[in-house]
């Protein structure tokens, strides 16, 4: 519990810029208005909009809150803030189902540009799935960086998990057989990719992101598949921009969203999960192993609007 408790104030710590940016202009709206009408509707999308929360999303916010302001009658703003609250939260809330892929055996593809944080994020579920028991692999496929082999390396090491590649310049696809094949060999729950982040060479990456989940597909068919899309958190709209390239050679399954500590951009958050119709399933605040949570709309949402968490405090 305390890991957790730790989390949420770091989440709510990190969290701070992206509140100045949208709770600070909700809590002005609120107060400045005396009664809901279209002007307050107008402002409180403005005000969404501006917060990185996105066009789509935003849209189905406000939506649902004036459906529900009808259904309620209210009258008064101040009293629609918890049906907004509650709104957002809905809007994020993730399935159980969508973590599936962590009972079952399965095949886990990272993907993302550099610079996310798409190899720590690898190295942490590594050692998080280890901890629940599962037995897992790691396929260092990222064989362009030089750093990237040796970097997960050491998180393979600090998680005590075995790792296949990770060889300068080798050919991704094939590390990528080999470790399917040592997978299914070894009766491994879950085989981790990681794979390259270039995007300058767009044309070749999604080649050989295609390659992979052929391979993938034909020599371990009865896997559940996961394709996970490391996402930095600070970078916004250029999040979905990446989001969506990736989204258009390999099918997105879930969200990790990086360095939400310290962004004023969180909103993104929010509008990813909508426009692509993708939920995010884990939620990044630090270098620590325990720094990468599985997301939880309700936690969000609390630490977004500074809400303390009674039920956490009994």
């Amino acid at each position: 519990m305390g890991e957790k408790k730790g989390f949420f104030a770091r989440l709510k710590e990190g969290l701070t810029k992206t509140r100045e940016n949208i709770v600070r202009g909700i809590d002005t709206l609120f107060s400045g208005f005396s009664s809901i009408d279209d002007d307050f509707y107008e402002e409180l999308e403005e005000i969404l909009i501006m917060g990185d929360i996105g066009v789509n999303a935003t849209a189905e916010i406000v939506e649902r809150l004036r459906r529900q302001v009808k259904e309620k009658r209210i009258k008064e703003p101040g009293e629609c803030k918890q049906l907004l609250i509650d709104s957002i939260k809905e809007q994020m809330s993730v399935s159980e189902a969508a973590y599936d892929f962590e009972r079952e055996q399965s095949v886990i593809m990272v993907i993302g540009v550099n610079g996310v944080g798409k190899t720590t994020t690898v190295g942490k579920l590594a050692g998080k799935l280890k901890s629940q028991g599962r037995r897992v692999l790691i396929a260092a496929a990222d064989t362009f960086r030089a750093a990237a082999g040796d970097q997960l390396a050491e998180w393979a090491r600090r998680a005590d998990v075995p790792m296949i590649g990770g060889n300068e310049g080798a050919d991704p696809a094939s590390v990528v057989f080999d470790a399917v094949n040592a997978a299914r060999a070894r009766g491994v729950d879950v085989l981790l990719i990681d794979t390259a982040g270039r995007l300058h060479n767009k044309k070749n990456l999604m080649e050989e992101l295609k390659k992979i989940n052929r391979i993938v597909d034909r020599e371990f068919p009865n896997a559940h598949r996961e394709n996970l899309i490391v996402l930095d958190g600070t970078t916004g709209q250029n999040a979905m921009v990446q989001a969506r390239e990736f989204g258009s050679v390999a099918q997105l399954t879930g969200i990790v969203l990086t360095k939400m500590d310290g962004t004023a951009k969180g909103g993104i958050a929010v509008a990813i999960q909508s426009e692509l119709n993708v939920p995010v399933k884990y939620i990044g605040v630090g270098e620590s192993i325990d720094d990468l949570q599985k997301f939880d709309s309700d936690e969000f949402v609390s630490a977004l609007f500074d809400i303390r968490k009674e039920e956490e405090e009994d």
